[in-house]
């Protein structure tokens, strides 16, 4: 009987049971999927030659993650690399917003658009500095992060105080506008925000685009040498090493509860899986309570607020084999790994405001991904293995292009949607279809199929808007990934803090279970609770 069961072999998953098994726990670990990694994963399908991306690729949140530095995946084969520039903002006119690695860079680049943009950037790039330590600590430990956050409204004062915590509260619309003179530095931010479900106009959605554009500054996009599955692979390489295991093809049905205690799982093959001393879950939320656990196990309160619960777009991706390099009307943008493809921030606001109406965007905001541009292994010279991703309802009541979209994702739809996609590239790239060797079209439901976690196609676990983040996700008063049913913890990214590969819903999780237990050694979470910071001085993490 192992000591932790795990369900889901996701980045969160992996991460937990990386350090359940550092503390000297047995681990096993039971997925649903014929291969590990949740939405961290590659292959070959879209052309034999070409290695793609299943879902995610770009992993600023993993560079920056204290947690996933600590378990050194260098050592078990995982390397990095990255495009010559991190992201691309074209417009129409063939003008260029770049985020680069280099502040100055940058900053040269959004001057062009109006002078003092160059300044305005490096002011923001200074904050940045001043709380990115504490900043981090914070969005990656435990709520409430109460050190962390003491530390961090220090240095808020020190760069502004109230001021700054203003700015970072606005609306990326506002924030760009009070910020920049042009056009710029504005879409760089509103970019930026809409890789979460926020629009232009929602509260917080400056911070949110603020936050994932510094990242980029400072860590850039990197991408994993081979695919995304590569970051899964030292995973679970580690694992192994330390005695877990990962079981694939095991779709859990439920949690096993007696005494108000998670004591084990039973498998859809219907094996009962016991468990020592923890149940960790790296699934989705509404997944977890009311179907793995049973409602006569949950309060009634927390049903109640389920019903609130609210999910973040869906996603509509296309993946490509390219015979050459895209041919985008700004040269700049042939540079970058990540391509924001949006005429203006009243586009932005179109294409978000048509998702609040429950109406497919009819010219969608594209994340493009140049991925052979990142990381040369990805096909053959010459040419490029290319992605783009945008987001539609979950509840689909009409069309706003016209061509009788309506979220059956049937055959036709599917490539109706997928060639209003390449029209969107096309304009931003004349010549773009003509370069097509080859396209795979993953739907919202073929998202969910492919991984469970996926819901409706939703990638970050429950929507980032405010209302739903912190002591509020992912119900009212929970903010820690314990749950009713002792021995039994959130591990998704359906807890605090959220989506993106970082891993600290996973350690979060991990964290919690070994505390529980009251039998952690003092070298051990010493271990487990440190992690060095950028000069190599230890530091401890705060609980």
């Amino acid at each position: 009987m192992p000591d932790a069961v795990v369900i889901g072999a996701g980045p969160n998953g992996l991460v937990a049971a990386n350090l359940l098994a550092d503390a000297g726990w047995s681990v096993e670990v039971l997925e649903e999927q014929p291969e590990p990694g949740g939405a961290v994963r590659h292959d070959t399908g879209v052309d034999p030659d070409f290695v793609n991306d299943l879902f995610s690729s770009f992993y600023p949140l993993a560079a920056a993650s204290p947690i996933l530095a600590g378990l050194r995946l260098q050592d078990h084969g995982l390397r990095w690399t990255h495009a010559p520039s991190v992201l691309a903002h074209p417009f129409d006119d063939g003008s260029c917003a770049v985020l680069e690695r280099r502040v100055d860079a940058t900053a040269r680049s959004l001057e062009a658009f109006a002078p003092g943009d160059g300044e305005a950037w490096r002011n923001l790039h200074e904050v940045w500095e001043r709380v990115r330590p504490d900043l981090l600590d914070a969005l990656f430990t435990p709520f409430p992060p109460v050190r962390a956050a003491g530390r961090l409204a220090l240095r808020l004062r020190a760069a502004g105080g109230l001021r700054m915590a203003r700015t970072l509260a606005l609306p990326v619309r506002r924030m760009g506008e009070e910020e920049f003179r042009g056009e710029g530095g504005r879409l760089l931010l509103a970019g930026n925000a809409l890789h979460a479900d926020l629009a232009p106009e929602s509260t917080g959605s400056g911070g949110f685009g603020w936050l994932m554009s510094m990242l980029g500054q400072t860590y850039g996009f990197p991408v994993p040498v081979g695919g995304s599955g590569a970051l899964t692979g030292a995973l679970v390489r580690r694992l192994a090493a330390r005695g877990g295991s990962v079981r694939c093809g095991q779709r859990v049905e439920s949690v096993v509860v007696r005494g108000g205690r998670a004591v084990g799982v039973r498998t859809a093959g219907g094996d009962t899986l016991a468990a020592g001393r923890a149940v960790l879950a790296d699934v989705p939320v509404p997944a977890l309570y009311g179907e793995l656990v049973g409602a006569d196990h949950l309060p009634a309160q927390l049903l109640d607020d389920l019903r609130r619960f609210q999910w973040d777009f869906s996603t509509f991706k296309v993946d490509w084999a390219l015979d050459g390099p895209v041919p985008w009307r700004a040269e700049q943008a042939r540079r970058a790994g990540t391509v924001h493809l949006a005429g203006g921030i009243d586009e932005l606001t179109r294409f978000a405001a048509q998702i609040a109406r429950h109406r497919v965007p009819d010219r969608p905001f594209l994340l493009f991904g140049q991925m052979t541009t990142a990381d040369a292994a990805r096909s053959p010279r010459g040419t490029e293995s290319a992605w783009a991703y945008t987001h539609v309802p979950r509840d689909i009541r009409a069309d706003a292009g016209q061509e009788g979209v309506t979220g059956c994702w049937d055959a036709r739809e599917r490539e109706v949607m997928a060639d209003r996609v390449e029209r969107q590239v096309e304009r931003f790239a004349p010549g773009f279809r003509g370069l097509v060797r080859a396209r795979r079209v993953l739907a919202p439901t073929t998202l969910q199929s492919l991984d469970a976690n996926l819901d409706g196609g939703a990638i970050n676990g429950g929507t980032t808007a405010v209302h739903q983040q912190l002591v509020f996700r992912p119900v009212p008063g929970s903010g820690r990934p314990e749950t009713p049913v002792k021995g039994l913890y959130l591990a998704s990214a359906g807890a605090h803090p959220g989506g993106g590969v970082h891993g600290a819903c996973g350690a979060n999780a991990a964290r919690a279970a070994l505390r529980a237990s009251g039998r952690l050694g003092l070298a051990t979470a010493q271990r487990l609770l440190t992690h060095r910071d950028r000069t190599g001085r230890r530091r401890p993490s705060p609980r």
